[in-house]
Formats: structure tokens, C-alpha cells, sequence
């Protein structure tokens, strides 16, 4: 298998990392503070549920790296790919156009014996319908740190992630 697969897994930080549930939540005031996240890269998916936020949309919000990162969070991916988000990223809504940014994504991933960091910065999404599940815009994520075998950069197509907020 190809490393490539762990290089995705930084996008699903970004995709905020990154929405996996099929169920639309009205916008209103019933949401629980969580996300969820899915993130889909070179045939491998990675996903959490329920990671705590500071906030409901439309305010601002971080969402808890330690609500997503095991032994607190449920951050699994498939394809023997072991990943870590770094920072608490920063959401912003604008509810009018039914769009978010995210300032950045950290995400280290780990796949047998080679382990690369990523970083992707001002994530744009977009609101899907009325509900609080927003698909991510095309990003690219930029190599920190990690095995000359990692890639320099990867890049997550439009809709390849997305963040479920309720």
C-alpha cells in the first residue's frame, strides 16, 4: 500500500479534520455542542464522533483535539493508518452565505514504520441545505514534519470531507 494513504489523514483534521453522519440538523437552537468528522483519502476513511466544540454554530467555536484523539475521542481510520490532530481548530460561520473557515488543521499520521505531519491553514466549507453538515472546499495541506517518504504537500478534494456540528 502506498504511504499517500497517510498523507489523507491530515486532510481529515482539516476536515475537521473534518462530517460523518448522514442525518440533517435543523438550524436552531437544539444542537449538543459535538461534531462529528469524516474524511475520505486515496480509498482509506478516517472519523470520529461526538468531539465536544466550545460553542454551537453559527458562533465561533474550537473543537477539543482531546474529545477526537483516542483515549478521550473515538478518531479511527481504516487501512492500518494511526492519526493524531495537534491543535484545537478555530471555526468561524458565516450563516448568511452558508459557509465556515477553519484558521488550521495540525494532524500528524502514522502508517507502519513512517510518520508524517501536515498542516493546512483558512479551510473554506460550505453549508449543505439548512442542516449543520458542511463539506469541505479544496485544500491543500503542507508538510511540517515526518519521513522523506511522506509527500511535500497533499490535497483533499471539494466534498471529500466533511463536519457535522449538533
Amino acid at each position: 500500500m502506498k504511504f499517500s494513504t497517510c498523507s489523507g489523514v491530515t486532510a481529515l483534521a482539516a476536515a475537521l479534520v473534518v462530517g460523518g453522519s448522514t442525518a440533517a440538523f435543523a438550524l436552531g437552537p437544539t444542537a449538543d455542542q459535538r461534531v462529528d468528522g469524516v474524511i475520505v483519502v486515496s480509498g482509506n476513511t478516517c472519523s470520529w464522533t461526538n468531539a465536544r466544540t466550545s460553542a454551537n454554530p453559527p458562533s465561533a467555536l474550537t473543537v477539543d483535539r482531546t474529545s477526537i484523539n483516542p483515549p478521550g475521542g473515538n478518531l479511527t481510520c481504516s487501512g492500518g493508518i494511526t492519526a493524531t490532530l495537534n491543535n484545537n481548530p478555530a471555526f468561524t460561520f458565516d450563516d448568511a452565505n452558508g459557509t465556515a473557515k477553519t484558521d488550521a488543521i495540525d494532524i500528524s499520521g502514522k502508517q507502519s514504520f513512517v510518520s508524517c505531519r501536515f498542516k493546512a491553514t483558512n479551510i473554506a466549507w460550505k453549508r449543505d441545505g439548512s442542516s449543520r453538515k458542511y463539506l469541505n472546499q479544496a485544500f491543500t495541506a503542507t508538510k511540517v514534519s515526518g519521513s522523506f517518504l511522506c509527500p511535500g504537500s497533499v490535497t483533499t478534494g471539494a466534498g471529500e470531507a466533511s463536519m457535522l456540528f449538533h
